[in-house]
């Protein structure tokens, strides 16, 4: 028998500064469309044959597509540093799952651009008992400027008996549901959830604090999951993963398949949409999401939030808002802060 051996590349490998090769994607229409219709979103001008008013009619893919036009690859960075990730071992395979991400915007891009993406490691640390390591990806355009950046933090170790989630979704939550050891919430927001607001853009003049922003229900399948991990536009596919293989996800510490942190993000970024225009992320805007419960298929949830500051700076109109993500269960499934950039009126 031939004994394996393999440099694993876990917590304690993990250094600050490794990176991965570059990678360039020539975003094109249809993949602005593919990214749309995987984040459930209809809105028609990411269709192919349409386009932003914003932009003169060309194509601007959704804010959070940028995870997948300047991905984050784990086992690149793992692998150009002599090391072979754990998603990938022969001998202690195991995943390391999405935290929280804060992704922000300096410009968009556009269908026709193509973008290099460098990834590397920003810093890790633990807190609670968990380990984590967060990564920076920057993202440029063909012209070199910076078109935006997000910093990706991953559970490399998870401390034991913090989590217990239902087995199957829609069964009732198990008592002690809490968070990933990142926040401070609990998963047990009131299971009643008020009358969605109707769709509208708000304007920064007529913003007032407290303000409802529209809300958006999203059901998750199992086909969107498998549609979602397979959606890669730079970088090997991943064949198995807790997203999409229910035995290999029954081994990791969600006990089954779960959707992908990016892909919940991508439904704050479409229930953002409903109340401010494309240019409120690209013209220097930020979202930070944070991963509470698991997100299953069969799961509904539904995102809403308030306006929770306002303030004028350099000409511009900064809007924070706070959003919260709680499925059918009355849990607390994400938790996230934007900052919006809104022209003012004078």
């Amino acid at each position: 028998m031939v004994e394996i051996t393999e440099r694993l590349w876990d917590f304690d490998a993990v250094a600050p500064g490794q990176a991965a090769p570059p990678t360039v994607v020539a975003i094109t229409p249809e993949q602005i469309a593919e990214y749309a219709s995987i984040a459930q979103n209809p809105d028609p001008r990411y269709r192919v044959g349409k386009g932003s008013t914003e932009y003169g009619g060309v194509a601007a893919p959704m804010p959070t597509m940028a995870l997948s036009y300047a991905p984050l690859l784990r086992a690149e960075i793992a692998g150009n540093n002599g090391f072979t990730a754990l998603e990938q071992s022969k001998t202690a395979r195991r995943q390391t799952p999405f935290a929280k991400c804060e992704a922000r915007w300096f410009r968009p891009a556009l269908a026709g651009d193509t973008i290099t993406g460098v990834g590397r490691v920003l810093e890790k640390y633990e807190r609670r008992g968990s380990k984590f390591v967060t990564f920076r990806i920057e993202a440029t355009n063909q012209r070199g400027e910076a078109v935006g950046q997000y910093d990706y933090t991953c559970i490399f170790e998870y401390a034991k008996g913090q989590r217990e989630v239902p087995g199957t979704a829609g069964a009732p939550a198990p008592t002690g549901v809490g968070d990933n050891g990142e926040g401070n919430e609990q998963g047990n927001a009131a299971s009643v959830r008020p009358t969605p607001a109707a769709p509208r853009l708000l304007t920064f003049d007529a913003i007032q604090v407290g303000d409802a922003l529209a809300e958006l229900s999203i059901t998750e399948s199992q086909d969107i999951i498998n549609r979602k991990s397979d959606f890669r536009l730079a970088g090997p596919p991943s064949e198995s993963n807790i997203h999409n293989d229910e035995e290999f996800a029954r081994q990791n510490i969600f006990g089954g398949t779960v959707n992908a942190g990016p892909a919940t993000m991508s439904y704050v970024d479409q229930m953002l949409e409903l109340s401010f225009p494309l240019r409120a992320f690209y013209d220097g805007g930020s979202l930070l999401m944070r991963a509470i419960t698991p997100f299953r298929a069969g799961d509904t949830v539904t995102f809403g939030g308030e306006i929770t500051g306002k303030r004028a700076e350099n000409g511009r109109g900064l809007v924070e808002c706070r959003v919260k993500g709680t499925n059918q269960r009355g849990d607390l499934v994400c938790l996230a802060d934007a900052v919006m950039v809104m022209e003012t009126a004078g």
